[in-house]
């Protein structure tokens, strides 16, 4: 596949770049390795970039006019869920990625698979649950096993794989340390795919195969025995997914990049788990490896992702 070509070839133009990372969110440490990444792949191609930790600190720095757009790589609660593109927005400040709607969608995983399901989307089915709620009424709709998860969490945060009625009460305790709804959803079992979206286009699906049963935290962030597969599928596949791909990503009116996650059955349909509309840019994260498969280094990713605040985040 080709994907289409850098529109800026002068650093200049982008001006001064805030690269926002870490915060206060599940996910500051992952966010902080993925911002000094982005970090220094901007700065090797000659970008005035800066890091900046949270977003009072980035606000400060706005009002006072140090930055003329934001490279945001801030992951989770606070970055990807419409908070701090509403401030930006409110102060006419480009950034990279998803706007207000798509961003605060994306993150509430139960309203996400309601959009896909109005316009015939498909995705596991699934039960809203609330900490105090009978758990049972879900299990016996949906049958066992189950994925029990926080709606607003992202990096597999708070997720447990349900097999048997004994592990619920375990379950529903780890997803309920994280504010919001629960999501008691069909677990899918079958092979993981992601495949990444980049200026309107969906790179080549990736299968993830991890060493153990869940491609969990440690499997995304530290393990170095998780397989992946690049492009996942033969051709009628890629095309297949990849379609689905950018149909969910438009669905949920997200832009610019991010990354869409796949479950297929053992009768090779494929199942929309969830956008991720700021994803990890670390050593094992998923969209770099996808864009490298189509010849484009991490460096230039980078800059391609930041050319995304010049058109507004344009899918």
């Amino acid at each position: 596949m080709s994907v289409a070509q850098t529109n800026i070839g002068d650093p200049r133009q982008f001006g001064r770049v805030a690269v926002v990372m870490g915060g206060a969110s599940a996910e500051r440490e992952v966010s902080l390795d993925s911002g000094r990444n982005v970090l220094a792949a901007l700065k090797s191609r000659g970008v005035d970039a800066h890091a900046v930790d949270g977003i009072p600190a980035l606000l400060d720095a706005l009002r006072a006019g140090h930055f003329a757009r934001v490279f945001n790589i801030l992951h989770g609660r606070g970055g990807e869920d419409g908070v701090l593109q509403g401030a930006l927005q409110s102060l006419g400040v480009p950034c990279t990625g998803s706007g207000v709607l798509g961003s605060a969608l994306s993150m509430d995983k139960i309203r996400t698979k309601q959009v896909w399901e109005a316009v015939g989307l498909p995705t596991p089915r699934y039960a809203r649950y609330c900490v105090g709620d009978d758990i049972g009424a879900a299990i016996t709709r949906l049958g066992l096993p189950v994925v029990v998860k926080p709606s607003h969490e992202g990096s597999s945060v708070g997720i447990t794989r349900v097999r048997s009625a004994a592990d619920l009460p375990a379950a529903v305790e780890l997803a309920a340390r994280y504010d919001g709804e629960l999501v008691v959803e069909q677990l899918i079992d079958g092979e993981e795919y992601t495949v990444g979206v980049l200026q309107g286009q969906a790179l080549p699906s990736i299968r993830i195969m991890p060493a153990g049963e869940f491609y969990d935290y440690h499997a995304k962030y530290v393990a170095e025995d998780t397989k992946y597969i690049c492009p996942g599928l033969d051709e009628a596949g890629e095309q297949e997914i990849r379609a689905l791909a950018l149909r969910a990503f438009v669905a949920a009116d997200c832009a610019g990049w991010g990354r869409v996650d796949f479950m297929r059955d053992r009768a090779g349909k494929f199942f929309l788990l969830e956008v991720n509309t700021t994803p990890g840019m670390t050593s094992h994260s998923l969209v770099p490896k996808a864009a490298r498969a189509v010849g484009i280094e991490f460096e230039e990713l980078c800059w391609r992702i930041l050319e995304t605040s010049l058109s507004g985040g344009s899918s």
